[in-house]
């Protein structure tokens, strides 16, 4: 089995054979078992390369998915069936779609999830992506709890019109909404998508109700060439050492 990065007791490794095995596995739990999605397995996961980190006693720690496109090619991607990528579709380089990014309840301590933007820091370097985009999913389809945290986003965090998507999906909302502690909306925010707003990542200018997985969810979008100095040195520091 190909390792891609190695961290302490946590290992990352390209989910083949057995590996493949214990991601899926690891995605039902989170998804299905815990999340309360109807299903987790779909058409594009036999098209996608997949990321399993596990530690040192086999434990599955952390999945995701990943797939490159080239310029103009976005039409075919996972989030396509949610949002219209029309605009992503104009993206003049190539771009990395991230999907089905789940963590273990007993390893939500930040370190599989820092091990697993490292790992997406050198995946990306080595495709050579310029734009890095997936959904970003709150827990459930109500979306009332998470209005103040989605007005935050749509204040601080709205994707530029050239690059913003349309809808498409049949239950959508708005960003807009009240927003009275600012600090606590923040707070709110999924672990990963805080990472990605860390890059400098914007988000679509409303939220998919996504019954089948049982989430509310935003499309998110880093161009890597936009990402502060200081956090980009820092990632490469994380992927590829000082």
């Amino acid at each position: 089995m190909s390792v891609i990065l190695a961290r302490g007791r946590m290992v990352a490794r390209e989910a083949l054979g057995d590996a493949r095995e214990r991601a899926m596995a690891l995605r039902e739990r989170c998804f299905v078992t815990l999340g309360g999605a109807k299903a987790d397995a779909d058409e594009f996961d036999a098209l996608c390369s997949h990321v399993l980190i596990e530690d040192a006693a086999g434990r599955a720690l952390c999945s995701f998915r990943w797939r490159v496109f080239e310029p103009g090619a976005v039409s075919g991607a996972a989030s396509a069936e949610a949002y219209d990528l029309a605009s992503l579709a104009e993206w003049p380089g190539r771009l990395m779609e991230i999907g089905r990014f789940c963590t273990a309840p007993e390893a939500r301590d930040g370190e599989a999830l820092r091990l697993a933007i490292a790992v997406l820091t050198r995946l990306v370097v080595e495709a050579r992506a310029t734009l890095l985009f997936g959904c970003a999913s709150f827990p459930g389809t109500d979306s009332e709890p998470h209005g103040p945290s989605l007005a935050w986003l749509g204040a601080h965090h709205l994707a530029p019109a050239g690059l913003r998507p349309d809808r498409r999906a049949a239950e959508t909302r708005g960003l807009a909404g009240p927003m009275t502690d600012p600090r606590a909306a923040r707070a709110g925010l999924p672990p990963l998508l805080r990472s990605y707003l860390g890059m400098g990542g914007v988000v679509s200018d409303h939220a998919v109700i996504d019954r089948r997985m049982n989430t509310l969810h935003v499309l998110c979008m880093v161009d890597l060439a936009a990402i502060p100095p200081g956090r980009a040195r820092a990632l490469r520091a994380l992927a590829f050492g000082p």
